[in-house]
């Protein structure tokens, strides 16, 4: 691979990042609540299913009430 020069590196990255196309702010406002959203409700399911799973292992270990 050949080497380049730092600013020639630095040209190259300009020029790459003119390409991407930024979501506007309210496609990142948008996106930002539905992982938050996901989260929440991953979250929830995850505690609902730990909580299931202890107290069935507590009762058949006869440590349940």
């Amino acid at each position: 691979m050949a080497r380049i020069s730092p600013l020639e590196f630095i040209r190259q990255v300009r020029q790459e990042v003119s390409k991407v196309t930024w979501p506007t702010r309210k496609e990142t406002i948008i996106t930002t609540i539905l992982v938050f959203l996901m989260v929440f409700i991953c979250a929830t399911f995850f505690l609902v299913i730990d909580r299931a799973l202890a107290w069935g292992i507590s009762l058949i270990l006869g440590m349940g009430a």
